[in-house]
C-alpha cells in the first residue's frame, strides 16, 4: 500500500481542528471529504479511533492517508474518480463510502415548503430515509434544529460517537442532513446535538421516526421500504358514504394490549388482532373500530396518550407494515378503522421533544402557556408554521400511508383555552385579551381543510367538552370544521341520571331529556368510552344500583335508549358483555363472563341494536336532523318514562319506550301517528337478552282515537328497566 502525499492539503487552523476534535464544528462539510484546493484535490477524513484510514479507487492500489492533527483525522492528496475508505479499527478492517462525499440531499423546493410550513410529505423529507444516490444505498437522515450549534446522526454504526457522522446544515431553514452509505433498515440511530451556547444536549429521538425501539429502549428505527400492497380500492371508493352524517356509524373503541390475550398469555400483534377483532367486530354488527393512541409512547401506562413517535405506529403490536395488514384485514370486512391522535401536548421525556435543540423548539418557552398540569406534559406551540407542518404532516401521514379512516382527536378542550385547568395568574390572554387559544384555532382549522383536501372521506372527531359554538360547522361558516363531536354533555347526564335509585330518579328526569335541546346543534357521536370505566370510576354494569337483576336490566336499558337516541354509537370494549371489573390494561376483557346468560344476553342484545341501526334508516339517517325527531312522553317524571318518535318521510317510522324504574307500567298510553299494527323490534326485557320475558307479544295495535296530540294511541306493558321499540307499518 502507498502512502499519500499531503502537497494538496491545507493544515486545519488550532481553533478548526479543536472545535472538530470536541465534536462542536457546525460545518463539518467545510473541513471533512473531498476539496479542490489551489494545487489540486485533497481529502481529509476524521474517525476518532481509527488505526490507520486508506483509499480505495477502481484499479489503483490502496493509498494509505497520512495521520494529522488532532487525532482521528487522516488526510492527503486525492486523484480524480470515486473512492472507498478502507479504516482499520481495533476490531477489523471497514470499506465503506465517505458520508462527506456527497452532496446537498433535500432539493429547493422541499426546502422551501418546509421553510413555509406547508411539507405535508414530511417523513420523505425529514427522518430516515433509505435512499440509494450515486449507486449506493444508504440512508438519508434529516432533522429540523434551527438553533444547534451542532447535530450529528449516532447509533451502533458509528459506536454512538457525535464526532463521526456530523450533519450538514442547509442554511438559514434549520434543516440538518446527512447521507450515510450502507447503511440498512432495521438500524438504531438518535441525534446528538450541540446547542447554541456549546453545551452537549442529551441524546435524542427523532421526532419524524417511523419506528422506534420497544421502552425502555427510546432509539428510532430506520424503516423498510413501504412494502404493503393495498387491496381497499373498493372500500376507499366508497368510504365518504359510510362515514356521512346519514351513515349507521357504530365504533367498538378499544385498547389493542388489554382486548384479549393468547392461549399463551401474550398480547396478539396486529396479524393476531386481525384474525381475531375483525371477525368479532364484524359479527358484533360494528361498523367501524377505534384505537386508542397507537402511536409509539415511552409509558405504556399512559395507553398512548403520551405519545413521543407521531409517525411510528408502536412496536408493542409488531412492525409497521403490520399495522397496515390489520387496517386492510378491517376494510376487507367493510369495518373502519379511527386512531386516536394526539396533538394537544407531549411528555417531557430527556430523549423526546422537550427543549430538542436546547430551546423551546415545540413547546412555548413560557410555561403559562406551555406546560400542562394535569399530564405533567408540555404543549405544543400551534402558532409556530413548522410546529403546526410537524403535526398536520403526522395526521396525513396515518391518513395516507396507513389508510385510517379516521383520526378521534384526543383533548381538543385543553387546547381551545388558554386558562384550561388553570387558576387566575397561571396563564397567559391572547392578544385581545381573552382565553381563547387563537393559535390552536387556527391549527384545527387548518387541520381539518387540509384533511378534507388531500384524504377524501376520511373523518375527524373531536373530542371536545365545552360549549364552543361550531365545532362541526364548516370552516367557511366560521366553525373548526370537524367532522363529529363526542357528546360528553350527553354521556354525563346519562350516566349521573343511571346512578342515581330509581326511586330518585323521578326529581332528574331532565337528565334524560335535556341532551335533546341541543341534540342537533353539533354532529355528535354518543361516547360510552374508556374514560368512563377507570380510575375507579367501575364498569357500566357496576355503576347501575339496585341488585344483580336491576344491574343488567338497567345496562340493557341504557344501552337501548343511546342507540335509539339521535347520535353515532361509541361502545367501550367489555361493555357489550357487561364487564363487572373496570378496565385493566394490564389484562384482558374477562371473556369467561360470557358463560353466563345474562351476559350473553347483553352481548347478544348489542349485536341486535347494532342490526336494527343499520338496517333502519330512521335510526341513523335522520342524526342530523331536527325535524325526524319527536318526543311522545317527554314529562311523565313520575313513572319516569320516556317515549319518543325517530321518522324519516318514506319510511317506517319508529317509536321508543323506555321505563328507567323497576316497576312494570301496564296498559299504558303513547299518542302515535299511525293507526294500524305497531310491530315490535325489539325489547331489551325479552328472555333472549337476560330480560324477565315481560312484553307485548311482539306486536300491539293502534286505537283509531287521538290522544296526546296525535290520531291514533297504543296501550301497551313497558317492563321493568326496559326499552321497547316498536316500528309502524305504514311508511311515514
Amino acid at each position: 500500500m502507498m502512502e499519500a502525499t499531503i502537497d494538496r492539503v491545507p493544515p486545519l487552523d488550532m481553533a478548526t481542528g479543536a472545535a472538530l476534535a470536541a465534536g462542536r464544528l457546525g460545518d463539518p462539510f467545510a473541513v471533512l471529504g473531498p476539496h479542490q484546493g489551489p494545487r489540486g484535490r485533497y481529502l481529509r477524513v476524521f474517525v476518532p479511533g481509527a488505526l490507520s484510514v486508506a483509499i480505495r479507487q477502481a484499479d489503483r492500489e490502496d493509498v494509505g492517508l497520512r495521520a494529522m492533527e488532532p487525532e482521528g483525522v487522516f488526510a492527503g492528496d486525492l486523484g480524480p474518480g470515486s473512492y472507498r475508505l478502507v479504516i482499520a479499527w481495533p476490531g477489523g478492517e471497514q470499506v465503506i463510502e465517505d458520508a462527506y462525499a456527497f452532496g446537498p440531499l433535500l432539493g429547493d423546493f422541499d426546502l422551501h415548503l418546509l421553510g413555509e410550513g406547508h411539507h405535508y410529505q414530511l417523513a420523505d423529507a425529514l427522518g430516515a430515509n433509505p435512499v440509494t444516490i450515486d449507486g449506493i444505498p444508504g440512508v438519508r437522515f434529516a432533522v429540523w434544529a434551527p438553533n444547534a450549534q451542532r447535530v450529528s446522526v449516532v447509533g451502533i454504526f458509528n459506536a454512538w460517537d457525535g464526532r463521526r457522522h456530523m450533519m450538514r446544515r442547509r442554511g438559514e431553514t434549520g434543516i440538518w442532513e446527512l447521507f450515510v452509505p450502507r447503511l440498512a433498515s432495521g438500524e438504531l440511530y438518535k441525534y446528538e446535538l450541540v446547542d447554541a451556547h456549546g453545551q452537549l444536549l442529551p441524546q435524542k429521538a427523532d421526532p419524524v421516526a417511523r419506528a422506534a425501539e420497544l421502552p425502555p429502549g427510546t432509539a428510532s428505527i430506520v424503516p423498510r421500504r413501504a412494502s404493503h400492497d393495498w387491496m381497499d380500492a373498493g372500500w376507499m371508493a366508497e368510504r365518504a358514504g359510510r362515514q356521512s352524517q346519514g351513515a349507521p356509524i357504530s365504533i367498538y373503541e378499544l385498547h389493542p394490549g388489554s382486548w384479549v390475550r393468547e392461549p399463551d398469555g401474550e398480547i396478539p400483534d396486529w396479524r393476531g388482532l386481525a384474525r381475531r377483532l375483525v371477525p368479532y367486530a364484524k359479527g358484533m354488527g360494528f361498523t367501524h373500530i377505534e384505537l386508542l393512541p397507537v402511536a409509539e409512547h415511552p409509558f405504556t401506562g399512559s395507553w398512548g396518550y403520551q405519545p413521543l413517535g407521531l409517525f411510528a405506529p408502536t412496536r408493542r403490536f409488531g412492525e409497521p407494515e403490520d399495522f397496515a395488514l390489520f387496517v386492510d384485514a378491517c376494510h376487507a370486512e367493510g369495518i373502519g378503522v379511527i386512531v386516536d391522535w394526539v396533538p394537544a401536548h407531549f411528555p417531557s421525556d430527556a430523549h423526546g421533544l422537550a427543549r430538542f435543540d436546547g430551546t423551546a423548539l415545540y413547546e412555548h418557552e413560557d410555561p403559562r402557556e406551555g406546560f400542562h398540569k394535569d399530564w405533567n406534559t408540555l404543549i405544543y406551540n400551534f402558532g409556530r408554521r413548522e410546529v403546526a407542518n410537524f403535526l398536520i404532516a403526522s395526521a396525513l401521514y396515518w391518513l395516507e400511508h396507513f389508510h385510517v379512516d379516521g383520526l378521534r382527536v384526543d383533548a381538543v378542550a385543553s387546547m381551545l383555552y388558554r386558562d384550561y385547568s388553570r387558576q387566575p395568574g397561571e396563564w397567559v390572554p391572547n392578544i385581545h385579551g381573552g382565553r381563547e387559544n387563537l393559535e390552536a384555532v387556527e391549527f384545527l382549522r387548518r387541520l381539518n381543510i387540509i384533511v378534507a383536501e388531500r384524504a377524501p372521506g376520511a373523518i375527524v372527531i373531536a373530542e371536545e367538552s365545552t360549549a364552543w359554538p361550531g365545532v362541526t360547522r364548516s370552516v367557511d361558516d366560521g366553525g373548526l370544521g370537524f367532522s363529529y363531536k363526542w357528546n360528553m354533555g350527553w354521556m354525563h347526564d346519562t350516566l349521573h341520571y343511571l346512578e342515581r335509585d330509581p326511586i330518585h330518579r323521578r326529581h332528574h328526569h331532565q337528565e334524560i331529556t335535556f341532551g335533546l335541546i341541543y341534540a342537533f346543534s353539533e354532529h355528535f357521536v354518543l361516547p360510552l368510552s374508556h374514560d368512563e370505566v377507570v380510575h375507579g370510576k367501575g364498569s357500566l354494569l357496576t355503576k347501575m344500583p339496585g341488585d344483580d337483576w336491576q344491574k343488567f336490566a338497567g345496562l340493557r336499558a341504557y344501552l337501548a335508549f343511546m342507540w335509539t337516541h339521535p347520535g353515532k354509537k361509541l361502545l367501550f370494549m367489555g361493555g357489550e358483555i357487561a364487564q363487572r371489573r373496570e378496565w385493566n390494561h394490564d389484562g384482558e376483557i374477562d371473556w369467561d363472563l360470557l358463560e353466563d346468560d345474562r351476559h350473553r344476553g347483553v352481548q347478544s342484545l348489542v349485536r341486535d341494536l347494532n342490526r336494527l341501526y343499520r338496517e333502519v334508516p330512521a335510526l341513523h339517517a335522520t342524526d342530523s336532523l331536527p325535524q325526524c325527531f319527536r318526543w311522545l312522553v317527554q314529562d311523565d317524571w313520575q313513572n319516569s318514562v320516556y317515549a319518543f318518535l325517530r321518522h324519516l318521510p318514506g319510511e317506517k317510522p319508529v317509536l321508543v319506550v323506555v321505563n328507567m324504574t323497576p316497576v312494570p307500567r301496564w296498559n299504558y298510553r303513547i299518542g302515535v301517528p299511525h293507526h294500524g299494527q305497531w310491530r315490535e323490534l325489539l325489547n331489551s326485557d325479552a328472555a333472549d337478552y337476560g330480560g324477565t320475558g315481560l312484553g307485548n307479544g311482539g306486536a300491539v295495535h293502534a286505537q283509531g282515537e287521538a290522544f296526546a296530540g296525535e290520531p291514533a294511541f297504543v296501550e301497551i306493558i313497558v317492563p321493568p328497566l326496559s326499552a321497547l321499540m316498536f316500528t309502524a307499518e305504514e311508511a311515514g
